[in-house]
């Protein structure tokens, strides 16, 4: 509890991001497999999409329901003017693949691909529909796919004779009568309201493996990128890698980069023994940066470190010691641009009542040591 307050007090509590980062995300690729979704994607709920496309007439009903001023199933601005942004519906098809585009319209001749409905039926006359979020978006494989209580009504229009895929009239600056901009909301107001809109008597799974090699190859053909080439800074990348050696040891890395500039890592080890060691950091986009660490060892003694470099060069380190027998040791120390050094030191033994005895030093270096010399030649 010491080394926390110590932290806390170090970075006026935002370092317990963090700790939670440290000890929930590292110990959770542990614990299973995980999918991370940024702030971006978390403004547009795929299963949402799924449910109104299984229950839309077609696919300029689908449009509709997509840029509904009432329902709000989008919560997206990319393009940060305080208007959730318009997203159109381009589709291609190639035999009996179909792959519907939902694109958000972003400025004059700027679009950007969020997410597409992959429809394909095979062999046996079965429809099969995946709802692919794009990887600027959602991250490598973020797949839902929908099954539907009832056949949609659309699958009966794809497979006519003599169709033609549909292709949104609307661009920058020209949108249907019935549509208006609404602001965003914060995303939990977003995610809260929008769960009201999937219908439930449908089923969503996760799956991360696309089924049609056709969808992906045809999508190239309409797939717009333009808003992520120019805002590659804003893309999201997740990497986790995971190693299970055949001696015991388990190892996990996981990486976050925020739309924001900031970037986290944690990292972590589990060995056979029981010792286990997690280490976090964050770089911010500011310049700051940040890191914890920790050990637990199978003899129970356990280690804790925690730093913070600024931008302005002020460096702050906090060190934590809980020994098996009791004994608790801890170090604060600061060092700032100036050079000027300030070292706390605390450590607690446990007595033979069980009590801790308080053993504290106080370092000061810099101008605070010299000042503390000539008052003592005075004396």
């Amino acid at each position: 509890m010491l080394l926390i307050k110590k932290i806390r007090i170090m970075n006026k509590g935002k370092i317990e991001s963090l700790v939670l980062i440290l000890f929930f995300a590292i110990n959770g690729l542990f614990a299973q497999d995980i999918t991370t979704i940024n702030a971006l994607s978390n403004h547009l709920d795929l299963e949402a999409v799924a449910s109104i496309f299984g229950d839309a007439k077609d696919l300029e009903d689908f449009e509709k329901r997509l840029n509904d001023p009432e329902t709000q199933i989008s919560n997206l601005d990319l393009n940060e003017d305080n208007n959730v942004d318009y997203l159109r519906v381009v589709e291609t098809a190639e035999n009996d693949t179909h792959v519907i585009a939902i694109q958000a319209v972003l400025g004059e001749d700027i679009f950007q691909d969020v997410a597409t409905l992959e429809v394909e039926k095979d062999t046996t006359g079965k429809t099969s529909v995946q709802v692919v979020g794009d990887v600027y978006m959602y991250g490598p494989n973020y797949i839902i796919e929908p099954v539907y209580v009832h056949r949609p009504v659309l699958f009966s229009l794809f497979w006519r004779p003599f169709y033609r895929p549909y292709r949104s009239a609307f661009y920058w600056g020209y949108y249907p009568k019935h549509f208006r901009f609404w602001h965003p909301h914060h995303v939990h107001t977003y995610r809260k309201n929008v769960h009201v809109h999937i219908n439930l008597k449908h089923s969503y799974t996760h799956a991360h493996v696309r089924r049609s090699t056709t969808a992906v190859h045809i999508h190239k053909k309409t797939r717009r990128n333009d808003f992520a080439k120019q805002h590659s800074n804003k893309s999201y990348t997740t990497n986790v890698a995971r190693v299970n050696k055949t001696n015991g040891i388990k190892k996990r890395v996981l990486q976050v980069k925020q739309s924001d500039g900031d970037t986290f890592r944690v990292a972590g080890v589990n060995k056979p023994d029981g010792t286990k060691k997690r280490v976090a950091g964050v770089n911010k986009a500011d310049g700051t940066k940040k890191r914890i660490a920790g050990v637990n060892q199978v003899d129970r003694d356990k280690f804790r470190t925690a730093g913070v470099k600024k931008q302005d060069g002020t460096t702050k380190r906090v060190v934590g010691v809980n020994k098996a027998d009791g004994t608790k040791k801890r170090t604060f120390a600061v060092k700032k641009p100036d050079g000027k050094k300030k070292t706390v030191s605390v450590k607690r033994k446990p007595t033979s009542k069980g009590k801790h005895k308080n053993n504290v030093k106080k370092e000061k270096k810099g101008a605070k040591k010299a000042k503390g010399k000539k008052g003592k030649k005075k004396k």
